[in-house]
């Protein structure tokens, strides 16, 4: 009969792993469940306690979360590990509950060892892949640091020599005529203009500024030229603590900044820019606020594909914000320290 049916019924035949515990942390009951999953005899497991069987590395957070138990919490989906008769290390899921009046804990779990093998595989497997695009960021870099080297060095240097010899020419030779001087005056002039631009250029493509004073620093050049170039004006404040980043997060709110400024911001529209890090808890917040219409805040818009690729590399959210009268902002929040992703 169906009524018929009580505890002790499914206590012996649930594939689940079912325990009864005292407040002396040893086993008073087990389900055969527990001696196959385990392979431990009834009398191994009643005659040890039960960290005893626990995976070394998850005793203190057991028994930390066993006296919360004892305090009213209610244990659901706790997961630890145990070691098997032959040494396999097993992961169980735990609902467990304390009854204060017969002073015992009352345990119930499901093995979820091929769950956690998936999901450690999907971990080695991302870890591997973040590594080959890291590998592939560093070295655009590294390709962009070299070209802005050549730019700087060999190009700004070649152009300082012509400068250097149409002024020669022109103070040898008395008596020049006034077009030719004025053509001279002209290259003189273009070749100071090419030299600042090949820096701009250089600077745009790999900052070396960042390497030698920081991320401060220069994010405040960029706004400060950002106000040059297009007349507009541009702020920079911070209140965040710089070893929070990592160097590639660093360079990372360096690009997606550059990226925000060339890519998605419409000078004609844009009012005030203000850039802004901030410490938030946890997380570190690089935001960009426009007080006018001047971002392109469509989440589908194709010039937003960089800054988000940019964005995931190291685990960082993108979020877009328009409000009508207000402007509009995008913003790039990330954890302290490092991007990694526990399984």
């Amino acid at each position: 009969m169906v009524e018929d049916f009580g505890f002790s019924d499914f206590f012996m035949i649930t594939p689940d792993l079912v325990w009864i515990a005292g407040t002396d942390g040893y086993l008073k009951k087990v389900n055969p469940a527990v001696c196959r999953k385990l392979g431990y005899t009834l009398e191994e497991l009643l005659n040890k306690p039960v960290t005893a069987f626990i995976h070394p590395a998850d005793i203190e957070k057991t028994l930390q979360n066993r006296f919360r138990l004892f305090q009213g919490d209610l244990l659901y989906n706790f997961c630890n590990r145990y070691i098997s008769k032959t040494g396999d290390t097993i992961w169980l899921e735990w609902t467990s509950v304390f009854i204060a009046d017969k002073e015992i804990v009352l345990g119930i779990a499901k093995d979820i060892t091929d769950r956690k093998k998936i999901e450690h595989e999907v971990k080695d497997q991302y870890l591997k892949f973040k590594g080959l695009a890291s590998h592939f960021k560093n070295r655009m870099e590294d390709d962009r640091k070299y070209f802005a080297g050549e730019l700087h060095e060999e190009l700004a240097q070649l152009l300082s020599v012509v400068n250097m010899d149409v002024s020669w020419l022109s103070s040898q030779v008395e008596g020049l005529p006034d077009t030719i001087v004025q053509r001279v005056e002209h290259a003189s002039a273009v070749c100071k203009l090419m030299i600042k631009t090949i820096q701009r250029l250089a600077f745009f493509i790999s900052p070396q500024m960042l390497d030698d004073f920081g991320l401060n620093v220069t994010m405040e050049w960029l706004c400060k030229e950002f106000s040059m170039l297009h007349g507009i004006e541009c702020s920079f404040n911070h209140h965040y603590n710089d070893d929070d980043l990592t160097n590639e997060m660093k360079l990372d709110f360096y690009r997606i900044c550059q990226e925000a400024f060339s890519d998605i911001l419409n000078p004609a529209q844009a009012g005030k820019i203000v850039v802004s890090i901030k410490d938030i808890g946890s997380d570190i917040e690089l935001s960009i606020h426009d007080s006018g219409d001047g971002f392109v805040t469509d989440p589908q818009s194709g010039e937003l594909t960089g800054i988000k690729e940019r964005a995931k590399s190291i685990n960082g959210k993108i979020a877009l914000q328009n409000k009508p009268g207000k402007g509009s902002m995008i913003s790039l929040t990330v954890h302290k320290q490092a991007a990694s992703v526990s399984v």
